[in-house]
């Protein structure tokens, strides 16, 4: 560099950032008008706040707990861009301050516009929250929330996330405080993020390569608390987002101080480290205001008639059942859930989403479906959401139900919600099902097309909405009493059977075919192509006492019973052995590099070799799988028979070359099911009634 380069670019001598004004008795300048929320700078804090009808806007700065201002600051007309306010204040300690807004604008509720001068507002791109910090406890009324600044700068040092292949994943879906809270846990932090960290060792033996998250972004538990049969009743699942870039502080061991986030950073680092992937469940369908009766806090003062859909006279869109609905396709709330959920990937290292009601994010602001909603392609097509997971709930409570026919852009993949209803009635015993369930144990080719949508189905039978895998068989009935609307909430179809006596019994015939038909089901979800998903405690036989709603219920009704391990530790092992078997086999996962003997892919051989036809009638199906194994070196072969008959059927198994013979790998019949006894010619076994094998074609024993 010359010495005029030099003088031209003098970096030594970049002066800092300096004030242009007072204003309340703060040094101020305007701020970063790109940079949302609110982000520490040398000497200062950064605030940006966007409104595209406000008139007014005032910065409130309260000492920590405190509810009046210490100190309010009218950001200038000068310090506006567009519909964009942006302040630096010299001066602050982030350690002593919380802060909100107040708006002022227009006012008429017909066409929308809410303005209230005297509402404090929370900032809807705030990295922490105020206000119920401690679960269970309602602060005083009146009380309103706050933002806290955020100061991050946690260390993933040589952090790599694990990308697993889609159709890998076994996905354990839970609820962070429900997996560690019940007394049984055994951890130090019952209910936390580093409870959840407790039972690494735990998820690590069991096998699943995926957590999914129920909501972590900041709620309000005690949005209904009431109380119902003598207990105290809660918003407990979180399906009512407060801020949608703040953690749930409730649920760290340790109060983190502008360092909201660590104890959720270090769990995903730890489970990724060990090769578990984290996917968030995220709710940009409504939010925690509710309807016109609803709490007011961030966006009804913001841009109410924006932010949520309005009908033509000002009242709220309910597609959500929860009282309002996010305008999601509109311009400023597509920005707003884009950089919130690149915020979740680049600040969390979060591998993917599960986007609650999804339907929604695609439906146009007067509620219609959109054929190509902007959204969804905009989040598809993002660089920086490039290798996440993007999974949608494909339908909503405004009855639009897209599965198989989300828009996708070969990018977005479903919860198959058609699996679960179809496999549920099929290994029941139900008639007329068996050729959906065929395609349902194949992929779903049907919904999913290979050619055009690769990697969609997340296969599940259960899930946080409904019965759980033990109540499954035993109960015919939801039982919701203790939820307080009479037993009237929750689904009344849940093809559930309980095997001939309602709910606990002491009947060995009954408990035992409850076992068997639980274990089919592991066997069959985890021999389903496609990513597999099952709620935690399934393997363990954790119940909800047939409660199919418990989203109110934070008690023994929805925490784990950890003494139940014991219990049914050999349903325990044989998820894990299904796990371990399904690794060891790619080709129940998905479509491999093609066998070198002369074999389809999939085919179907329904109590006899080649057989495929399927009639109203047919519980009995036998699937083999063909391809090359993990390592690519050797044909590999898996066979699935299934006999959901209540009556004993012999299967005809298809010949292999020569060299190969069947190893009968899972019996769910057997006293073991993971090592059968017992012996069978090799061409031909015999089928328990309501049962499940599983065979290996391996090479012949010398």
């Amino acid at each position: 560099m010359t010495e005029k380069e030099r003088k031209a670019c003098p970096m030594a001598e970049i002066e800092p950032l300096k004030p242009t004004g007072m204003i309340a008795g703060f040094p101020v300048r305007p701020g970063f008008y790109l940079s949302d929320g609110a982000s520490v700078v040398p000497d200062g804090v950064n605030f940006t706040l966007h409104s595209f009808y406000a008139t007014y806007c005032e910065l409130c700065l309260f000492h920590r707990g405190e509810q009046q201002p210490y100190a309010v600051l009218p950001i200038p007309e000068t310090f506006r861009i567009g519909n964009t306010y942006s302040i630096i204040v010299f001066g602050l300690n982030i350690c002593e301050f919380e802060y909100a807004y107040r708006l002022d604008g227009p006012h008429d509720p017909a066409r929308g516009l809410l303005f209230d001068r005297e509402k404090f507002l929370l900032d809807p791109y705030a990295r922490a929250v105020t206000g119920q910090s401690q679960w269970g406890v309602r602060s005083a009324p009146g009380v309103a929330y706050h933002s806290r600044v955020v100061h991050s700068n946690f260390d993933w040092g040589d952090f790599r996330e694990p990308h697993i292949p889609f159709q890998d994943m076994v996905i354990y879906e839970t609820h962070v405080r429900g997996f560690t809270k019940h007394p049984s846990s055994g951890v130090r932090h019952p209910g936390t993020f580093d409870g959840l960290m407790e039972k690494l060792p735990y998820l690590l033996e069991l096998g699943v390569n995926a957590v999914e998250l129920m909501p972590v972004f900041e709620f309000d538990e005690m949005e209904d608390d009431r109380v119902a049969d003598g207990k105290p009743l809660y918003n407990y699942w979180g399906y009512n987002t407060v801020c949608f870039f703040a953690p749930n502080t409730s649920y760290t061991a340790a109060i983190e101080y502008n360092r909201e986030g660590d104890e959720l950073k270090k769990l995903i680092r730890a489970l990724n480290a060990h090769g578990i992937e984290v996917i968030l469940d995220v709710v940009f369908n409504h939010t925690a205001e509710g309807d016109e009766h609803g709490p007011f806090f961030s966006f009804k003062g913001l841009d109410n008639n924006i932010y949520y859909m309005l009908t033509p006279d000002g009242k709220y869109y309910n597609f959500s059942g929860c009282g309002n609905t996010l305008n999601c396709n509109h311009p400023m709330v597509r920005d707003f859930i884009l950089d919130c959920l690149r915020h979740w990937v680049v600040e969390y290292r979060v591998d993917g989403f599960r986007f609650d009601l999804a339907t929604i994010l695609g439906r146009a602001p007067d509620g219609g479906p959109l054929a190509s909603p902007p959204l969804l392609e905009s989040l598809a097509f993002d660089p920086i959401l490039g290798k996440v997971k993007l999974i949608a709930e494909a339908w909503d409570a405004g009855g639009l139900y897209q599965v198989g026919s989300f828009p996708s852009w070969n990018r977005w993949a479903e919860w198959n919600g058609k699996y679960r209803d179809d496999l549920r009635r099929f290994l029941k015993g139900d008639g007329g099902v068996a050729a959906a369930a065929v395609q349902r144990i194949l992929g779903s080719p049907d919904l999913y097309p290979p050619d055009s949508r690769q990697n969609a189905s997340v296969n599940f039978l259960t899930c946080h909405d409904g019965f759980p895998l033990y109540d499954l068989y035993a109960y015919n009935e939801k039982h919701n009493e203790q939820n307080g609307w009479d037993n009237t909430d929750g689904s009344n179809d849940n093809a559930s059977w309980n095997c001939g006596a309602e709910g606990e019994t002491d009947d060995p015939a009954v408990n035992g075919l409850r076992d068997r038909l639980r274990k089919n089901a592991m066997a069959v979800l985890l021999c389903s192509r496609g990513a597999a998903m099952f709620l935690a405690g399934d393997e363990f036989g954790n119940t909800q006492f047939g409660n199919n709603n418990p989203y109110c219920q934070d008690n023994e009704i929805s925490w784990l019973d950890w003494t139940r391990l014991e219990q049914f530790e050999g349903l325990f092992a044989f998820t894990k052995g299904m796990i371990a078997l399904r690794r060891a086999h790619p080709v129940l996962r998905g479509t491999t590099a093609p066998a070198a003997a002369q074999y389809p892919d999939t085919s179907l051989h329904n109590g006899t070799a080649w057989n495929d036809a399927v009639d109203g009638e047919t519980r009995q199906l036998g699937v083999l799988f063909t391809g090359r194994d993990t390592q690519g070196e050797r044909d590999d072969f898996v066979f699935l028979a299934l006999n959901v008959h209540w009556e004993e059927h012999g299967q005809q198994l298809p010949s292999l070359p020569v060299g190969f013979c069947w190893r009968r790998a899972a019996d769910t019949a057997a006293r073991d099911p993971l090592a059968p006894e017992g012996t069978f010619d090799g061409s031909h076994v015999t089928l328990a009634p309501r049962s499940v094998q599983v065979l290996v074609g391996e090479p012949c024993p010398a």
